[in-house]
Parts: structure tokens; C-alpha cells; sequence
């Protein structure tokens, strides 16, 4: 069993937020409080160690009280840039990440994806949900591991950005949750009103 102070966790934060007009989108309040930091809370308590990753305003990030990195890689280079990030930073044998836009995602995320981990014996665990009968991957919350750094390394500069392309690359394993609300993210300023 894969313990939860062997796993990093990182919250991914160092989008443009360019679907929600620029606005740095895991300081956008939800019920009061700032959207990254519904994620600190909810992923906490499922791991050892957290951090946030996060290009802009790191002071507002920093105050939250938890290690800030901004991405390795120049130019917002999307979510690939924050997993990079998290292994270049994680001393611990596991990382686990999630978006700073989704804030109920499973109180028991990392401990199914680890459980899946070690059952399939996988480099990657990915959440899934089913919508219309179809199994539908969400790649930003997922638990890998560090040893992972040097592929990634040599994925990224070789100018490759995408999650799918550089998993497809792994020994992934898809975890099926029921509840595809949970994984709800707030993309645009009508999308964190819905929520």
C-alpha cells in the first residue's frame, strides 16, 4: 500500500486563464475563498507533502502558506509545464496532481488512483468519469511516479506539450469515478457561477 507521506501533491495553477478573460484563475473567489485554495484543503489531507505551481501573483499564492514554483518551461506552457515542475520538485517517491479550478473533486482521489497504481503496477494513475457511456480520461488529476522526471525532461524538449501524447508513452492506468460533477472545473467566469 502506497502511503499518503510518500506522495507530493501539486495544484496546478500557472494557467493564462484565457477562457476566463486573463484573470489568474486560482485566486477567483468560490463561496469566499479563493479557488486554489479549495484545492489545498480538499488535497491536504490525502498527502504528505503539497505545493502549488503558479506563474503570477505568487505572493497571493505563497500566502496561502505552501511551497510556490512557477513553471521550468518559458510561456505558459499548460499543464505538461506544472507536472514537470511538481517532479522537479517532489522528494518523495510519488506525485499526485489536480487543477486549482476544481473545487470538489474526491476526498479520496489520490488514495483510488494509488490504489490503482499499485494494483496494475503503472507508472500512471489517471481519473477517469463515464459521460454517456463513454470513459472519459481527465488527465490533470492523476498520481505518478517521480521517477518519471527524465522522461518527461526529454518529452518536454523535444517541444512536446500534450498530456495524452507523453502518457500514451507510460504504463497508465485509467480509475473510473462515478460522479462526473466532482471533476466540474471553473474554465470561464459563467462556468465558477454554475458551480
Amino acid at each position: 500500500m502506497i502511503d499518503k507521506d510518500s506522495i507530493t501533491g501539486v495544484i496546478l495553477a500557472g494557467g493564462r486563464g484565457s477562457r476566463m478573460g486573463g484573470v489568474d484563475k486560482g485566486l477567483q473567489n468560490y463561496r469566499g475563498i479563493p479557488l486554489a485554495m479549495h484545492a489545498l484543503l480538499r488535497l491536504g489531507p490525502q498527502v504528505g507533502q503539497i505545493l502549488i505551481n503558479a506563474n503570477r501573483n505568487l505572493a497571493a499564492y505563497e500566502s496561502m502558506g505552501v511551497p510556490v514554483w512557477p513553471d521550468a518551461l518559458p510561456d505558459y506552457a499548460g499543464p505538461l509545464a506544472g507536472f514537470l515542475t511538481g517532479l522537479e520538485h517532489c522528494e518523495t517517491a510519488y506525485l499526485a496532481t489536480v487543477p486549482c479550478d476544481t473545487p470538489k473533486f474526491p476526498d479520496d482521489l489520490v488514495a483510488r488512483l494509488a490504489h490503482a497504481l499499485e494494483q496494475a503496477d503503472a507508472e500512471i494513475a489517471m481519473a477517469a468519469t463515464r459521460e454517456g457511456g463513454v470513459l472519459r480520461t481527465q488527465p490533470v488529476f492523476c498520481l505518478m511516479k517521480a521517477e518519471l522526471l527524465d522522461s518527461l525532461v526529454a518529452f518536454t524538449s523535444a517541444g512536446e506539450r500534450k498530456i495524452d501524447k507523453w502518457t500514451a508513452t507510460r504504463r497508465c492506468v485509467e480509475v473510473p469515478f462515478d460522479d462526473p460533477l466532482a471533476f466540474a472545473g471553473a474554465n470561464t467566469l459563467a462556468e465558477l457561477q454554475q458551480l
